[in-house]
């Protein structure tokens, strides 16, 4: 399978924050979720894989090229949507695809006007009446017009409504369905992506903590539930973090199949949802930090 994005050994540092040794791969045709706290380095990957921020050290390629010697063939390729109206205010969308087209070899006034059609989008109002919605779907858009075979949304769906954001992912299903796109997709509200992720990528504190097909995750993960005598030095052990309580113990384990023999009957194992894989590993990080110290 086809990498369309290869992140190599990136190193990063900001005043207190660094990716450390940052490698992400994304397979052509498929959607990736890109999952994490806030202030994990989502938004930095993202500008990385855009060349808006260069890395100190470590490769960044793009559809196997290079920024350096092909920046404009890359972004030609690209779609970037996003909810923040970082376009002209005072213009209207008819005016604002006046500048852009010129812009892009492939454009196609058709596919432009279809999806205006599609999404009900106002061709001759200013941006600025625009609703974070309404600016999603003018993004979008615009990506879909020059036949971007790479978009890469950030955060798309914060802020909007719940039917608007259902949509919004049947449309990205939709759009996925000839194999010729990709999509990289940074979200926090990760119930979007149990509807329309392949791979889910995990960062967590500039670290890559896994790629994985969503599939995957539910067979490798898992919510074990039990009373506390269950529990000693050795078990514990067992899960990447704990939470106990007067009632018995909650824990995510990242092997499923050995603690199922290892419990048995004893505990309740469940499937957990990715918000519950990153709340227990910002939990069992915070435990290795007190850990160690």
């Amino acid at each position: 399978m086809e990498n369309i994005i290869e992140l190599k050994n990136i190193q990063k540092s900001f005043a207190g924050f660094q990716l450390k040794d940052f490698s992400l791969n994304v397979k052509k045709g498929f959607v990736t979720g890109f999952i994490g706290g806030n202030g994990v380095g989502k938004s930095t990957t993202i500008k990385l894989i855009m060349n808006l921020l260069q890395p100190d050290s470590g490769s960044v390629s793009v559809f196997g090229l290079k920024y350096k010697e092909h920046e404009k063939a890359i972004k030609q390729r690209i779609g970037f949507v996003f909810d923040e109206n970082i376009f002209y205010e005072q213009i209207t969308l008819a005016e604002l695809k006046k500048i852009i087209k010129p812009a892009y070899t492939n454009w196609d006034d058709d596919v432009f006007y279809e999806y205006v059609k599609t999404f009900e989008l106002p061709l001759n109002k200013r941006l600025k009446t625009f609703s974070k919605g309404m600016m999603m779907k003018a993004s979008l858009t615009i990506a879909l017009s020059h036949h971007a075979e790479l978009i890469i949304m950030d955060e798309p769906t914060s802020g909007l409504d719940p039917i608007f954001r259902r949509e919004l992912l049947d449309i990205l299903h939709s759009l996925m369905q000839d194999g010729e796109k990709t999509i990289f997709f940074s979200t926090h509200i990760t119930t979007d992506l149990d509807r329309i992720a392949d791979y889910i990528t995990f960062i967590h504190n500039g670290e890559h903590i896994f790629t994985k097909e969503f599939y995957q995750i539910e067979e490798e993960y898992a919510i074990v539930k039990g009373s506390m005598d269950l529990l000693d030095r050795d078990t514990e052990r067992e899960f990447i973090a704990v939470r106990k309580s007067n009632h018995g113990f909650e824990g995510l384990t990242a092997n499923k199949t050995r603690v199922q023999l290892l419990f048995g009957e004893m505990a309740l194992i469940e499937k957990p949802n990715l918000e519950d894989i990153m709340y227990y590993t910002k939990k069992g990080e915070n435990l290795n930090v007190h850990a160690h110290s």
